[in-house]
C-alpha cells in the first residue's frame, strides 16, 4: 500500500537514523528533506546526469531513483560525509577539486566527487581513459570536463602520498601565514 508509513533503519554519513515514512519515498527526498543533507542534487529525476549520487555500500548509485525501503541497512555516503570527522580536513578528492578548480556552476560537482572516490577506491592509479569512464555517467555542462579529470588525478596523488594526511602546503604559503599571524 503505497503512502503507509513504515519504520527504516538508515545508516547516512556513519550516524544510525530511525525513520518512519513512506518505504517509496526515494533516498534522494529522505536525505535532503528527512535529514537535511543538501549535497545530493536533484537533477534529472531519471538517473541520468549523477547530480544525485551517492555512495551505497561504496558504489555510486542515484539516489533520485533509489527507493529509501530498499536500502536496508547498507551504508550511504553522501558528499557531508567525506570530511574527515575529528579534524574537519576535506577528503583528498574534495581537495584535489579545490586545487584544480574543478567546478563551475557547482550543480554535478558532488556527484561527480562522489564518482570519483567511488572509483579512487576501486582503483588508486587510474589513467584519463579510466577516468571518463567512471565520469561518464555523470553530467557537466559547464565545460570544466578539463579541470574535473585534473581534480581526480591530483586526488590520486594525495592518496597515494599519503592517505590519511591533509594536501600539503607548500613553504611559501606556509611563511605568508607566519607572517600574518605575528
Amino acid at each position: 500500500m503505497a503512502g503507509a508509513s513504515k519504520t527504516l533503519h538508515l545508516t547516512v554519513n556513519g550516524t544510525d537514523h530511525e525513520l518512519s515514512l513512506d518505504p517509496h519515498r526515494t533516498l534522494l527526498d529522505i536525505l535532503r528533506s528527512e535529514l537535511g543533507l543538501t549535497g545530493p542534487k536533484y537533477g534529472c529525476g531519471m538517473a541520468q546526469c549523477g547530480a544525485c549520487t551517492v555512495l551505497v555500500d561504496g558504489a555510486p548509485a542515484r539516489a533520485c531513483v533509489m527507493r529509501a525501503g530498499k536500502v536496508g541497512r547498507r551504508e550511504i555516503i553522501t558528499l557531508e560525509g567525506l570530511a574527515d570527522r575529528k579534524t574537519g580536513d576535506l577528503h583528498p578528492v574534495q581537495a584535489g577539486f579545490v586545487a584544480e578548480e574543478g567546478a563551475q556552476c557547482g550543480y554535478c560537482l558532488n556527484g561527480m566527487v562522489m564518482s570519483a572516490v567511488a572509483l579512487l577506491q576501486q582503483e588508486p592509479h587510474p589513467d584519463e581513459a579510466r577516468i571518463r569512464a567512471a565520469l561518464a555517467h555523470n553530467l557537466c555542462r559547464c565545460g570544466t570536463h578539463k579541470e574535473i579529470i585534473a581534480s581526480v588525478l591530483h586526488a590520486a596523488r594525495l592518496m597515494a602520498a599519503k592517505p590519511a594526511q591533509p594536501e600539503a602546503v607548500p613553504a611559501s604559503e606556509t611563511e605568508t601565514a607566519k607572517a600574518c599571524s605575528a
